[in-house]
């Protein structure tokens, strides 16, 4: 869409506007919003008639300063509704809609599998929040109860819900532990995550789990790593993954455009800071495409002398001995 300078002008000071009003860091909200107004001074953004390029173009100039990848600002062909703020609640009719959508991803669970030597295998691509995924939930942890070590894959994963990462978090505690805390600037409060004291389905508590990551892993499924590393109950396997710890709110600009606004932040119980930027560092650092494998082959490992069957001590040697082969030509 090619737009006017009374367009790009609307935009520019709405992001200036919302960014001094809502950004979660109100000192960096001030350094980007002089960055843009010098630019804006300079005439550099005099010559963009493209809406994409506008949005585009505002993101990189907010993101080199803040270094803020959940910051942006959006293009949409189709004329954007009102946003609410506060969001308000959402009607029967909405929820019913988002079921459905979210249903035909059954709600982020991509793969539930039970791999060589009784090792589980949870390929989840998202956070749902607990009403819609706590079904799937329960029917997948059930069937990943009775195995020995569990993989929790979210290299494909880009974030959801926070009280998602709970719910899934919770299966693998006995009672409540505190995941984290997200400060939100607009209330200027701070809400405490904690596991549940209840969930439907086997727990895996006491057992060993591995999780999964890597460069694209991002927001949500970062919360999820975070937490369970600095709490000890999991193993990272992996790439560092993307650094976005902000949570966010649309705001919308004018008919075709929208900014999105991280008004919070997470903050750890254990190391009072996040990850923003900086991403969650791996306890094992690999490749994303060797990470499955080298988590597979660090549970079968582990589990191994323990072991007594003869049927499973001969399944697990042999799962070790090709994971070792395919790891090791992968390297080559």
């Amino acid at each position: 869409m090619t737009i006017d300078a009374a367009t790009r002008a609307a935009v520019i000071n709405g992001v200036v506007k919302e960014l001094t009003d809502f950004y979660v860091f109100p000192d960096v909200a001030a350094t980007m919003t002089e960055s843009i107004k010098r630019r804006d001074g300079q005439k550099e953004y005099d010559s963009i008639t493209s809406a994409r390029q506008l949005a585009e173009t505002l993101t990189a100039h907010l993101r080199e300063v803040s270094h803020d990848k959940h910051l942006g600002v959006e293009y949409s062909p189709d004329v954007l509704p009102p946003f609410p703020f506060p969001p308000t609640a959402p009607s029967p009719e909405q929820l019913d809609r988002q079921r459905t959508e979210m249903g035909l991803l059954n709600f982020g669970f991509e793969k539930v599998e039970r791999l060589a030597g009784n090792i589980g295998y949870l390929d989840l691509r998202g956070f749902m929040p607990p009403s819609l995924m706590g079904d799937t939930a329960a029917a997948a942890m059930g069937f990943l109860g009775n195995t020995q070590a569990l993989i929790i894959d979210l290299r494909q994963n880009g974030g959801g819900s926070p009280d998602g990462v709970s719910l899934i978090a919770s299966y693998l505690f006995n009672h409540p532990v505190r995941m984290n805390d997200i400060y939100d600037r607009p209330s200027n409060e701070t809400r405490q995550f904690w596991t549940l004291p209840y969930v439907p389905g086997k727990r895996f508590a006491g057992k060993d789990v591995y999780v999964l990551t890597s460069g694209d892993t991002f927001s949500a499924a970062e919360d999820f790593a975070y937490g369970v590393k600095n709490l000890k109950r999991a193993t990272i396997v992996g790439e560092v993954t993307g650094g976005g710890a902000h949570p966010v709110s649309p705001r919308r600009l004018a008919d075709h455009f929208v900014v999105t606004v991280p008004m919070g932040r997470s903050i750890s119980a254990i190391t009072h800071t996040d990850w923003e930027g900086v991403g969650v560092e791996p306890d094992v650092k690999v490749p994303a495409a060797r990470a499955l494998g080298t988590a597979h082959l660090l549970a079968l490992e582990k589990l191994l002398p323990a072991v007594t069957e003869p049927p499973m001590k001969e399944e697990m040697t042999a799962a070790i001995e090709r994971l070792k082969k395919e790891l090791g030509a992968s390297r080559n």
